[in-house]
């Protein structure tokens, strides 16, 4: 028996009928995969121009290091649970944890001053036009997009879809929050404009960020600038630079990619000076896409 088919009208239920780019699942397919990558560059990249974006500092760092009051608070609670079971040898450890936390959000502080004395100076009408720029979520993230809050100036948020849930800070400037759906256009767009990076005390994402950016410097695929590692006695106890050196998988004068620094003040010297330098000499700060699409 043969189907019989009956003609499209205008007014057609199909799928087929919909307009590309308002079919959701036909952006979808993998053939379109080189299209959407195009769309996640285009939209930050076009917005940003239209808000005079031009140069930001990158300030990377723990989700998980909060405010000294959240992680006072923390602290309360994983006490009173290891003191309901004071046999549990995975409580106890808990309370180590929240305890290096607690010590650890003087790094909240310095990421939001920081931001602060970045953005105040863009607003003083001194010749910076930097702005900060975050991943867009909690922790260090927070604190340098309100840092820029405080100032009175904007800041910028590169959120991203993850398998757990992840909102942006409530202190980002709302016209310049985005989220992305692939790593690689997201690790682009923090690079493309930045004029300095900054990585505060953090997991798996700083690292692969960090150890990305200095990649790119070193192999000059990206045009030198400062990578300033905040948090001396964390990224000594992190990372054994001299050890790499010693065993000759780095060269001693690769140890001159980055700055390690404790305070935002000598971070801040660092930046405005690479950035004035850099201004009057007009050099480039972003030389290409930083990896390939995921």
């Amino acid at each position: 028996m043969v189907r019989q088919v009956k003609p499209a009208t205008e007014g057609s239920g199909s799928p087929t009928y919909k307009l590309a780019y308002t079919d959701e699942e036909f952006m979808l397919r993998d053939e379109l995969l080189s299209v959407r990558l195009q769309l996640e560059s285009l939209k930050p990249d076009i917005l940003q121009n239209e808000y005079g974006v031009h140069s930001t500092v990158v300030i990377f760092g723990s989700s998980r290091i909060p405010d000294l009051e959240t992680a006072t608070g923390q602290l309360q609670n994983a006490r009173a649970c290891a003191a309901s079971s004071p046999e549990d040898a995975v409580l106890a450890r808990k309370v180590k944890v929240a305890e290096r936390v607690v010590y650890g959000s003087r790094y909240y502080d310095e990421a939001r001053e920081l931001a602060r004395l970045i953005t105040a100076d863009a607003l003083s009408g001194s010749q910076s036009e930097l702005t900060v720029v975050t991943g867009g979520g909690p922790g260090i993230m927070e604190a340098a997009n309100r840092g820029a809050m405080d100032a009175g100036g904007k800041s910028i948020g590169l959120n991203i879809v993850l398998p757990f849930e992840q909102r942006p800070n409530p202190y980002v400037t709302p016209e310049l929050c985005f989220q992305f759906h692939y790593f690689a256009i997201r690790k682009m767009h923090f690079l493309k404009r930045a004029k300095a990076l900054v990585a505060c005390p953090g997991g798996f994402g700083t690292l692969d960020e960090l150890f990305e950016t200095l990649t790119l410097i070193q192999t000059r695929k990206m045009a030198a600038l400062p990578v300033v590692l905040l948090g001396r006695e964390f990224w000594e106890r992190v990372v054994d630079f001299e050890l790499l050196v010693e065993e000759g998988v780095l060269g001693e004068e690769d140890l001159s990619l980055f700055h390690m620094v404790d305070s935002a003040g000598e971070a801040w010297e660092i930046i405005r000076a690479s950035y004035l330098a850099r201004q009057s000499s007009g050099q480039a700060a972003f030389a290409g896409p930083s990896t390939a699409p995921d």
